[in-house]
């Protein structure tokens, strides 16, 4: 398969530099009239597939809230993953695996495969366990034409203790990023191994030019807004993925609405990015 980073590019060209975010979470479900119960989500997941799928670049299950329903609530997000794939959208598990040896390539079997049920074209990883532990990920992800999106610089505020404590060379997140420029040195049109780099942060220090995806999310609900995305990200305005969540799903349930909602939206990222 194509690599992520250059499909990636792709996608982002034809549909706009959005990534939405479908977290099901008990009090979306309840706004939305639902229940909090696998027959619910279900209904949930396919009417934000049948709005979204078609229309944003990229989409972003939050796998702890199918998780949380068990192996019916797997089932509800296979069938979202590839039906939103069969309609052209990327599909980016934000699952935030960290682990060593073979259990991460446990991890990275179960969603860069293309033989598992969870196979999807993107994954959220931890590196805080060490950077080297990732190189399953990696491995996997290259072997498959996939991605992977390292968790760098996230606004809360407990995050920064870790994420920029200094070292004798630099900060944390400063390191994290060397790595991931490593990973992606030489790769065109751009690198397949990304950062998360909140689009909500009062300040970025660090050096942002991984030749690789920015997913920044904190975009709408959660404050950040065009403006924040050109200050932090201004010298990588093209491989910036703005990602947002309850700005776009507070509009259901209805699919009409929530297209159209999606659409207003990509259309604001793209008079940030362009």
């Amino acid at each position: 398969m194509e690599p992520f980073g250059a499909r990636l590019r792709a996608a982002t060209a034809k549909r706009g530099q959005l990534c939405v975010g479908i977290d099901p979470h008990a009090s979306l479900l309840e706004a939305w009239g639902l229940n909090d119960d696998v027959v619910s989500l279900e209904k949930f997941a396919m009417t934000c597939v049948e709005a979204l799928a078609s229309e944003v670049s990229v989409l972003k299950p939050q796998s702890a809230f199918f998780e949380r329903h068990g192996s019916g609530g797997i089932a509800v997000l296979e069938r979202l993953i590839s039906t939103s794939r069969e309609q052209g959208a990327l599909v980016l598990l934000d699952a935030k695996r960290g682990d060593i040896g073979s259990t991460m390539q446990g991890y990275a079997d179960a969603y860069l495969d293309p033989s598992s049920p969870l196979a999807v074209d993107a994954v959220t990883v931890t590196p805080y366990l060490g950077f080297g532990s990732l190189q399953p990920m990696f491995d996997t992800a290259r072997a498959h034409g996939a991605g992977v999106f390292v968790v760098t610089l996230t606004s809360n505020p407990e995050g920064s203790h870790v994420q920029q404590a200094r070292g004798p060379h630099g900060s944390v997140a400063g390191e994290i990023l060397d790595r991931i420029r490593t990973e992606n040195a030489g790769t065109e049109p751009t690198g397949s191994i990304g950062a998360v780099v909140g689009a909500n942060l009062a300040r970025l220090d660090e050096d942002v030019v991984i030749n690789g995806p920015l997913l920044a999310p904190g975009f709408g609900a959660q404050g950040g807004g065009v403006d924040d995305i050109r200050r932090l990200f201004s010298k990588v305005l093209p491989d910036v993925l703005p990602s947002t969540s309850r700005d776009v799903l507070r509009a259901g349930p209805h699919v009409a609405t929530l297209r159209d909602v999606a659409r207003r939206t990509i259309e604001n990222v793209q008079a940030a990015v362009v």
